[in-house]
């Protein structure tokens, strides 16, 4: 009896990783595992994520540990023609000879060849309708993703699906959280609209600058384009009076501003037991980038007075793309300033307020930064 009660135990889920507390790469990794299981051939499953208002598709997770032929790396949809005709179509696309694709013009394709896969299959994802992005699927071997195979492969697409629009809709739960509670109080944040549109990518090109230097990989990269807007969420608590002087604050209303670092980490804390997202796992991360933007790497910032590699990375990122665009943009207060103003300012604030490495990473991409600037200029009120 004891044998036969041991037996009907005996099975191991092999998907068991996605009911624990861990990363969504752990996760993507240990679908990939159960995925080789049942079709050793499957040597790389990716995720690429769709930005609608750019229109831009980037790099998000793979499974295929330091041996990625693309990381860190986006394009414009429209510039890759090959998953542009998968979109429009509606239907995944199956390569089962990457040869015919070997001579392809687009960076992606090129270096996908280069690799040495020779097989591929890219499943569209959608959330309620909404094309979010693909995943994919590739093999060093040809002629692999028969009928049979791909009825697997679908089965296997949409759970990476369905794990990474999970995580991707916490994310949307707390920035609608304080956006409902931007409203119910009736306050009205001088820096909203385009400026947080703006500064987020301005976040992402500098955490995607600094990606080999740092080794941060593109889930990094990415959490810090989202979290980015919500670096300010403790000003809800900041008296409309002072929020909203156009003028120079006093010493007594400067302190009462400065409380707004330290409000938005426990705000966070809050949304998180509220919203029960307690294992959402780039909390820290989001507590990070509102509690520590306003520290300066000599020290000298707030709340704790934190220098250098004591400020988290992601704080150092956001602060520098939220100051520039601040510079560059009309307030009550004052002018835009010129672009190539604005680069003055930062460049006399490297190692007193803000970090080289992140002044550095912006100033030498400001291409991306125009375009950026061009994409989203006062199409919505600052």
């Amino acid at each position: 009896m004891v044998n036969e009660h041991e037996n009907i135990f005996a099975h191991r889920d092999s998907l068991e990783e996605l009911n624990q507390p861990t990363t969504l790469r752990d996760k993507l990794v240990s679908t990939h595992q159960s995925l080789k299981a049942r079709l050793p051939f499957v040597a790389r499953v990716a995720v690429a994520l769709y930005d609608a208002e750019t229109k831009v598709l980037k790099t998000y997770l793979h499974s295929s540990g330091d041996d990625s032929p693309l990381e860190h790396y986006q394009a414009l949809l429209d510039d890759a023609p090959a998953l542009k005709t998968i979109l429009d179509s509606g239907r995944p696309r199956v390569v089962n000879d990457m040869l015919a694709f070997s001579h392809g013009e687009h960076e992606h394709t090129q270096k996908l060849g280069q690799h040495g896969y020779a097989a591929s299959y890219t499943l569209p994802l959608y959330n309620n309708g909404d094309f979010i992005g693909f995943v994919f699927f590739n093999s060093y071997e040809r002629a692999v993703f028969t009928e049979d195979v791909l009825s697997i492969l679908d089965l296997y697409g949409h759970l990476v699906g369905s794990v990474v629009i999970g995580e991707l809709s916490s994310v949307n739960t707390l920035t609608a959280a304080v956006k409902t509670t931007g409203h119910i109080t009736h306050l009205r944040d001088p820096e909203t609209g385009c400026h947080l549109e703006r500064m987020s990518r301005y976040s992402r090109i500098i955490a995607t600058a600094l990606a080999d230097q740092y080794d941060l990989d593109d889930d990094y990269i990415e959490h810090v384009f989202m979290f980015s807007p919500l670096h300010d969420i403790g000003k809800i608590g900041i008296p409309d009076g002072i929020l909203l002087k156009p003028g120079p604050l006093d010493q007594a209303e400067a302190m009462v501003m400065k409380t707004h670092a330290r409000t938005g980490s426990e705000m966070i804390d809050a949304l998180v037991r509220n919203f029960g997202l307690n294992n959402f796992q780039h909390i820290d991360m989001l507590r990070n980038i509102a509690e520590y933007h306003h520290e300066a790497v000599n020290g000298s910032g707030y709340p704790e007075g934190r220098a250098r590699d004591e400020i988290p990375l992601e704080a150092r990122i956001v602060a520098v793309a939220d100051i520039f665009d601040a510079l560059t943009s009309k307030r009550p207060y004052k002018e835009a300033w010129s672009n190539a103003q604005a680069i003055d300012m930062l460049k006399k604030l490297v190692n007193k307020k803000l970090d080289q490495d992140c002044v550095g990473a912006l100033l030498e991409n400001m291409a991306q930064v125009e375009e950026i600037q061009r994409r989203f200029k006062q199409e919505c009120p600052d």
